[in-house]
């Protein structure tokens, strides 16, 4: 049943779009923060993600970002409207031109249709990093560096637990950290279920509001993050080796990943995430959000510890 907030949504994106009609308006799924609308505006199809009432701060530097990486032919869903600063919606909102294909891991890792695309996906994640890396991020205004490696061990002393495991790869990380070769523009959740899939591959990279300036080889070595493989056999998203992904990467850059390098940041994803999932599991039982999927989460804190053993004393899980 279409009610008065549905149509007054229809209403704002006739506005927004300049357009004759606004059909087929739905809801999709979305985070906490963003609620996201499929819509077609005289027979053209894109996607809007407004901010829900209530929430602290909008897109910031978002819709810059993603048009940044559109225009360097990064494969992105094309930005359309940048609402960030725009009320006619109510709420801080982008307007993208609609990509199809598919999100979820565990069909791009297993369904029979994505047989090709499997075959292709990690050169292309790594072709897609090269050429994101490359963008002048002085071009972007507002975005900022972020030092993940302060950021996190801050997040764990303030949450007060002894987690040994983390502490030591803490120490591990410091003693072994190496030098930043480049500041650049970072995507900063470049992992298997932040793209889009077609039968062909790689059809957009999505999820850009943790963008920031930071190391390039922070992105390879997140996606390379044990728990981002979701079963996957291979190293680089489940899906191809590291000699693979470095190779793609280095065919865009003309520089090969250093190994030892991106290993660093694998293990400070892996840090990161393991961490993330306390603070997850802390919402729950503080109660300020009560939620079985935060719950669950943070059981798999121990998953975290057991791939940072293997990290530190084999190299590889």
């Amino acid at each position: 049943m279409v009610g008065p907030a549905h149509e007054e949504l229809e209403q704002g994106l006739t506005r927004v779009m300049n357009a004759a009609s606004i059909t087929n308006l739905q809801r999709l799924s979305g985070g906490a923060s963003r609620e996201t609308w499929r819509f077609t505006a005289d027979d053209e199809e894109f996607v809007l993600q407004r901010v829900r009432p209530g929430t602290i701060g909008g897109f910031q530097v978002e819709p810059r970002v993603l048009s940044a990486a559109h225009r360097a032919g990064v494969p992105v869903a094309e930005l359309v409207v940048d609402g960030a600063e725009r009320t006619e919606l109510q709420s801080p909102f982008m307007i993208v031109r609609a990509v199809e294909g598919e999100t979820i891991a565990r069909k791009i890792l297993r369904d029979d249709r994505f047989n090709t695309a499997r075959t292709a996906l990690t050169g292309q994640l790594g072709v897609a990093a090269a050429q994101l890396h490359q963008i002048d991020a002085s071009s972007i205004p507002g975005l900022v560096a972020d030092d993940q490696m302060n950021r996190y061990q801050t997040v764990l002393r303030d949450l007060g637990e002894p987690h040994p495991v983390f502490e030591a790869a803490f120490r591990w990380l410091h003693l072994n950290q190496p030098e930043s070769t480049s500041a650049c523009l970072v995507h900063g959740d470049y992992r298997l279920g932040n793209i889009m899939v077609n039968e062909q591959g790689l059809a957009a990279i999505l999820d850009w509001e943790l963008a920031h300036i930071g190391d390039p080889m922070e992105d390879l070595g997140w996606l390379c993050v044990r728990a981002w493989r979701f079963g996957g056999a291979f190293p680089a998203a489940g899906l191809g080796t590291y000699d693979e992904l470095f190779d793609a990467y280095a065919s865009v850059t003309g520089v090969r990943p250093d190994p030892d390098v991106v290993r660093w940041w694998e293990t400070l994803g892996t840090v990161k995430w393991g961490i993330i999932c306390i603070s997850q599991a802390a919402t729950h039982l503080s109660g300020i959000v009560r939620s079985h999927e935060l719950a669950a989460i943070g059981r798999r804190v121990c998953e975290n510890e057991y791939d940072l053993i293997e990290l530190l004393t084999k190299g590889t899980p």
